[in-house]
C-alpha cells in the first residue's frame, strides 16, 4: 500500500466578504481536488488541542499521528533538528523572527520578507554588538531562511516558565502586551528583543531598505522556546517508512524527529514563488521507495498573513494542477494500492491574518474509503459530513488502517 499526504498550510478560511461569501477553497478552480472528495470522503480533524493556539508545529505534528500534548517539543527544537543545530541537555533554543513595528504595532512578522542573506548579516552583527555589551554569554544565533532564525542559550538560564505570542499571532496589534513574560528566561529574552530594536535602528541594512521603500527591520523577536525533543520514530508506531517534501525547516525538523527522509527539491521556496511542479515531480518520483510521501506547501498560509486572497487561491490551484493531479495519477498505478490524505494543518484567515483554531477539513480516497457526500471539497462540505475527528492525531491511524 502506498500512501500521499499533501498539506496547504493555512489554506483553510472562513467565508470573506472580498470573495462575495466564498471562502477561497469554494473561489479556488480545484478540480482534481474536488474529485478525491467526491471519489473519497470528507471530514474534519481538531488539529489544535483543546486549551492550545493554534500553530504549524502543534498542529502538523497532530496530523502527522503524534499528541501534540504529550510529545510537543516547542516551536524552536524543531527547527533546529532541521538545522542541524544540535541540543544537549539543559540547553534551550527560541525562535527568532526578525519583524517590523510601527509605531508600536506588529506590521510584519516576517520584515517584508527579508532576505536570507541580509537576515544573516543581521544577526552576525547583533552577536558582535551583544558581546561587546558583556549581554552575550551563552548565546548564539542560528541564521535560517528568511526571517526565520534561532536563538541558543547555553548559559543555564531557564525558559520553562516563559510564555511569548508568535509574531504572526498579532498582526496589526501593539506589541507591549505580547512580549515575553514569566520567569528569568523572559526577563533575558526581553532584554535582548530591547537591545536588538536599538542596534538595528541605526544599522547599514536597515538604512538601504528605507532608501528602497523596503520594510525595515525592527527587532528580533524571540518566542517558541524549548529543549531536546524526544519523539518515536513514524516506523515504530506505524510500520512504514516515510520522506517529506518542505521548503521550511519547522517541517522539516518534525520529519527528521520522526525518522523520515527529506527530500532535496531544487526551486522550492515557502511562498507563492515556489516551484509546484517541481514538488509534484519529486513526490511522484518518491512513491516508489517510500511507503508514504508528504507533500507540504507553505504558500497559502504566507498569503493568508499578508490578507492576500488572491494569491491564496492561485496557490490552492497551483497544489491542484501541479501536486493533487499527478500525485494522484502516480497513486492509481499502485498496484497494491492505495491512500491519499489532503488537509491543512490550521486555519490561517485573510480577514485576520491569524491563525484559527476551529478544526480544519480533510478529504481522503483510496482503498476501503467509500464516499458518504458527494461534493466538492470546502469547509462547509466537511463540516456537513458525518467525520469529525476530535482528537486530531488519531486521523493518521484512520487514515492507514481504517476500513482495511
Amino acid at each position: 500500500m502506498k500512501y500521499a499526504i499533501i498539506i496547504p498550510d493555512g489554506a483553510a478560511d472562513v467565508p470573506l466578504e472580498a470573495l462575495e461569501g466564498r471562502t477561497p477553497f469554494q473561489a479556488a478552480d480545484k478540480p482534481a481536488t474536488d474529485a478525491l472528495s467526491i471519489e473519497g470522503r470528507q471530514g474534519t480533524a481538531a488539529t489544535t488541542p483543546a486549551g492550545y493556539t493554534a500553530g504549524s508545529d502543534l498542529c502538523c505534528l497532530s496530523l502527522l499521528g503524534y499528541d501534540p500534548v504529550r510529545y510537543h517539543p516547542g516551536r524552536a527544537p524543531l527547527e533546529a533538528t532541521a538545522m542541524g543545530v544540535e541540543l544537549d541537555d539543559g540547553d534551550w533554543i527560541l525562535r527568532c523572527n526578525l519583524v517590523t513595528v510601527i509605531d508600536g504595532n506588529m506590521a510584519d512578522h516576517s520584515a517584508g520578507h527579508i532576505g536570507s542573506t541580509e537576515g544573516a548579516q543581521l544577526l552576525e552583527d547583533l552577536a558582535a554588538f551583544l558581546s561587546a555589551e558583556g549581554e552575550a554569554e551563552g548565546l548564539t544565533f542560528h541564521p535560517g531562511v528568511s526571517y526565520r532564525n534561532l536563538l541558543l542559550d547555553r548559559s543555564g538560564t531557564d525558559y520553562g516558565a516563559m510564555t511569548a505570542t508568535p509574531p504572526h499571532d498579532i498582526p496589526g496589534k501593539p506589541i507591549a502586551r505580547h512580549q515575553p513574560k514569566g520567569g528569568p528566561g523572559a526577563a533575558r529574552a526581553k532584554r535582548i528583543m530591547q537591545r536588538s530594536a536599538e542596534f538595528f535602528a541605526s544599522h547599514e541594512i536597515n538604512q538601504t531598505r528605507t532608501e528602497l521603500g523596503e520594510a525595515l527591520v525592527s527587532m528580533a523577536w524571540l518566542w517558541g522556546a524549548g529543549q531536546k525533543p524526544n519523539i518515536p520514530s513514524f516506523e515504530q508506531v506505524y510500520g512504514l517508512r516515510g520522506a517529506m517534501i518542505t521548503a521550511v525547516d519547522l517541517l522539516a525538523g518534525l520529519a527528521k524527529l520522526i525518522g523520515w527522509d527529506r527530500l532535496d527539491v531544487p526551486n522550492i521556496t515557502g511562498y507563492h514563488d515556489t516551484d509546484y511542479a517541481a514538488k509534484g515531480r519529486y513526490a511522484c518520483k518518491a512513491m516508489d521507495a517510500y511507503d508514504v510521501v508528504c507533500v507540504h506547501i507553505e504558500a497559502p498560509d504566507e498569503a493568508s498573513h499578508q490578507a492576500d486572497a488572491a494569491t491564496k487561491i492561485a496557490s490552492i490551484e497551483a497544489i491542484d494542477r501541479h501536486i493533487v493531479r499527478p500525485v494522484v495519477e502516480k497513486l492509481r498505478t499502485c498496484k497494491d494500492g492505495w491512500r491519499m490524505l489532503y488537509l491543512p494543518d490550521h486555519y490561517t484567515r485573510c480577514d485576520t491574518r491569524q491563525h484559527d483554531a476551529t478544526p480544519v477539513p480533510f478529504a481522503m480516497c483510496g482503498q476501503g474509503i467509500h464516499a458518504v457526500r458527494k461534493m466538492p471539497f470546502s469547509e462547509e462540505n466537511s463540516n456537513a459530513s458525518d467525520l469529525h475527528i476530535a482528537f486530531g492525531h488519531e486521523l493518521m491511524e484512520f487514515f492507514l488502517r481504517g476500513g482495511l
